[in-house]
């Protein structure tokens, strides 16, 4: 059972803005963050995430709460199980009064095998003749902490010796149990192992290359409640400093690649785990809001990956470019044969990534062929229509050269005032909901609001009046309202003079529509009638809060 102390001590540890941004992408939007929601699909972010308050809430599908209720819901965890991801997400010790649990003893696994990996590099003369055959250096080995993982029955006899749980040593994705269940088998063999750690530091699986000739070159652990290789990048531990102080991230192909770019000086660099580059990738790639420079090789498989992440940036509002290095090199050769100031160069003048782009999608066809044309242009079209109005119109004359064409068969041209979407509020409605943002984070004063307005004067948030009187301060509505930067918190002069503004307006009304109510008897219509007229506005007028009770 997890230490409540240490609960507590983990959520002040925590900001819910690097949380959720661990998972979805976040973009500023004044004091607070704005997402598309994870819970419903939409193209208009309606997903807020307030700093000041730690708290997120969907204004589209009503979710919210903490970085806990966050980690719960899109994960699917219990309360502790979201605990625990959350302190391995952050290298956070958990304390438990009785036992331990799943995450922190897979965590020992993975602490103590990725220590025996190390030790093992030494004794392994054909492992070491390779990577120092690859031009990596003693200090870059420690530094990336690079290991070998000899024979699977030796990986058996280690658990065993350290007394490492088997179950829990599956769970960290070192082992997995045999598929006729009579035991379990070693995951990396025979490999060079590259540990694989999270942002903040913390070890969460390895990656791992044979020197065995094996079929498949480099193999990961496999996903486990500590790794998640889609929201990984290679080196980033190392890099981020870097990358925040530069405003720059070069994202590679390869761990090797990463260690060479590092050991050149160009510490900025990461690489994906043997996949492209995800969506998922995308809110670690937008911390500190750097420049994105894609440095890949130029094979066949090279230019198909850099187009897929250039053309996925591009949409996603990145700034950055593309490196195809050439001669079917990699970085790693060109770093190893003394040529980083080749690497640099090439870093330097990367290709921006939207003309990239719009060049590889024209070089897949045949512009001498009016049908080909024509599906290149359509091609063109779709890429530019993904990209906000202002950038597609700096870019058609750049697709209508390479196409051969008019710009003008793109269409009119940008409309600046197109770019941004404008959202009003009725003011009568905006005064209602700042009353009631007041009373939120001033409860004090609901008792005076209660002593001059009905529930019903809300009208339409008549709901969340009765929500906040009756204390449901997780009520979505209210939460929503909480972090809404539109409405504002009054001052005790302004929520009067808001007071007396609805109330102004509630028994005008009320003047009006008396006389047309057939349940009210004739003498007392004319009673309420000049109570109204004869004392109540007046009073309002003069800037008095009339008491609702003087109406009955």
């Amino acid at each position: 059972m997890i230490d409540n102390a240490s609960i507590e001590s983990l959520k002040n540890s925590i900001d819910i803005v690097d949380v959720i941004g661990s998972f979805i992408e976040l973009r500023k939007a004044g004091a607070n963050y704005k997402a598309n929601c994870p819970f419903h699909g939409e193209k208009t972010p309606s997903f807020v995430v307030s700093p000041s308050k730690q708290i997120y809430h969907c204004f589209g599908c009503g979710v919210g709460g903490d970085s806990i209720k966050f980690v719960m819901e899109l994960e699917k965890l219990s309360y502790p199980e979201a605990i625990e991801k959350l302190a391995s997400m952050h290298n956070f010790s958990l304390t438990y009064t009785k036992g331990s649990s799943d995450y922190s003893d897979a965590k020992r696994v993975l602490e103590a095998v990725g220590q025996w990996y190390v030790k093992n590099l030494n004794h392994n003369e054909t492992a070491m003749k390779y990577l120092l055959g690859r031009g990596i250096s003693q200090n870059s080995i420690e530094t990336f902490e690079i290991g070998y993982v000899p024979s699977g029955q030796e990986v058996m006899q280690f658990l065993q010796r350290a007394l490492l749980p088997l179950p829990q040593a599956a769970e960290a994705g070192i082992i997995a149990p045999s598929e006729n269940g009579s035991g379990y088998y070693a995951r990396l063999v025979e490999r060079i192992t590259f540990p694989i750690y999270s942002t903040s530091g913390s070890l969460v699986g390895f990656g791992g290359r044979t020197i065995t000739n094996h079929p498949a070159k480099y193999i990961n652990s496999p996903q486990t409640k500590l790794f998640n290789k889609s929201q990984l990048l290679y080196g980033y531990h190392l890099a981020k400093e870097s990358i925040y102080k530069n405003k720059k991230i070069i994202v590679c192909e390869g761990y090797l690649d990463v260690v060479m770019f590092h050991q050149a000086g160009f510490k900025e660099a990461v690489a994906g785990m043997g996949t492209a580059l995800t969506p998922e990738h995308l809110p670690l790639l937008r911390k500190g809001d750097p420049k994105v420079v894609l440095a890949y090789d130029g094979d066949k498989a090279g230019v198909a990956a850099a187009l897929k992440a250039a053309q996925m940036l591009s949409v996603a509002g990145f700034d950055g470019g593309v490196v195809l290095f050439p001669d079917g090199q990699d970085p790693a050769d060109l770093i190893a044969k003394g040529e980083s100031e080749t690497v640099a160069k090439l870093l330097r003048n990367a290709k921006p990534l939207i003309p990239f782009v719009l060049e590889m999608i024209v070089s897949m066809y045949n512009l001498n062929d009016p049908r080909a044309k024509e599906a290149a242009f359509g091609a063109v079209k779709q890429y530019l229509d993904t990209l906000s109005q202002i950038i597609k119109d700096a870019y058609i004359p750049m697709a209508a050269t390479l196409l051969g064409i008019s710009p003008s068969l793109f269409g009119k041209g940008a409309n600046p005032a197109r770019a941004k979407e404008s959202f009003t509020q009725k003011k009568d409605d905006l005064e209602q909901l700042c009353i009631l943002k007041t009373l939120i984070e001033h409860p004090s004063l609901v008792d005076n609001v209660l002593s001059v307005m009905d529930i019903d004067m809300f009208g339409p948030y008549a709901g969340l009046f009765t929500a906040l009187i009756n204390g449901e301060h997780a009520h979505p509505g209210l939460v929503g309202l909480s972090i809404d930067e539109n409405v504002k918190v009054m001052d005790e002069r302004e929520l009067n003079s808001a007071l007396i503004k609805i109330l102004t307006i509630y028994y005008r009304n009320k003047l009006q529509g008396i006389p047309r109510d057939t349940a009210i008897p004739s003498d007392k219509k004319a009673f309420l009638l000049k109570k109204i007229k004869l004392d109540i506005l007046p009073r309002l007028k003069k800037g008095e809060l009339v008491a609702f009770d003087s109406l009955k």
